[in-house]
């Protein structure tokens, strides 16, 4: 459309006689509507992308974990991306209640964290293009790869005798729930950790509605699987397993070049 508003322009001025200069005028406002136009075509194009984003997923507590994700184009449809994914795994039984000694929160039965380590090799694919700032583009993302599962202890302050002298440990089914106090501190017990090797593999929507040429801001919608070479116990009194399942969305922002 500015190339045929700018060439009307040109035309109408050129039938005015004695307007050499308001020609040369009209000449110089049709190049630069095509320059601008062109640059405004090629203002969102990029090469690569870095994103970091909040995961909240079906397996996980508030705030599921953290992600990163490094890709570059392979070509204007298709990206490849490398991942990394760190993410607190819950057992679907999992229910925190208050203990009646301080009103403090805890996991009854749970005696094991797990913490998701996932590495992801992948393809984006761009279902639909963004244009120049504005609208969305969505992409269809494809990954999987290895995970390393670390089990941590997971400690509760408890009090034998119900009395004020509290000890903590990792929980087990010999402590009755009210005589829980609360968790244990913070990262308690992690040199205590154990590793478990497994893999992951994921599909999802991503949609970047960013309107900022040099920034990424969106959110991806998807579903994962985790499994593990054992099953792992993160409650003793229930099942164990070995694979996790999840739904997850995936808040992101990030910048491309």
């Amino acid at each position: 459309m500015r190339y045929f508003r700018a060439l009307k322009v040109f035309q109408s001025l050129g039938r005015m006689r004695g307007f050499k200069k308001t020609k040369i005028t009209a000449l110089l406002l049709f190049v630069s509507c095509f320059t601008v136009f062109g640059q405004t075509q090629d203002s969102y194009e990029y090469q690569s992308e870095f994103t970091w984003g909040i995961n909240k997923n079906t397996s996980g507590g508030l705030i599921g974990g953290f992600t990163f994700k490094k890709a570059r184009k392979l070509n204007e449809r298709v990206l490849e991306t490398f991942g990394l994914e760190i993410m607190n795994v819950k057992h679907p039984q999992e229910v925190r209640r208050n203990s009646i000694i301080t009103g403090n929160f805890f996991i009854f039965g749970k005696s094991n964290y797990l913490y998701a380590f996932r590495l992801q090799y992948g393809r984006d694919l761009i279902l639909y293009k963004k244009a120049p700032h504005q609208g969305v583009e969505i992409k269809a993302v494809f990954a999987a790869g290895p995970s390393l599962g670390l089990v941590a202890p997971y400690f509760v302050e408890y009090s034998p005798d119900s009395g004020f002298l509290t000890f903590r440990g990792q929980y087990n089914l010999g402590i009755p729930p009210d005589q829980i106090w609360g968790t244990g501190r913070l990262f308690e017990g992690i040199g205590n950790s154990t590793m478990v090797l497994g893999g992951n593999v994921k599909a999802a929507l991503n949609f970047e509605t960013g309107a900022i040429k040099s920034s990424v801001v969106g959110f991806e919608v998807g579903a994962l699987l985790d499994a593990y070479a054992k099953e792992i116990e993160l409650m003793p009194s229930a099942k164990k397993y070995a694979a996790y399942p999840t739904l997850y969305i995936t808040l992101f922002y990030g910048s491309r070049k």
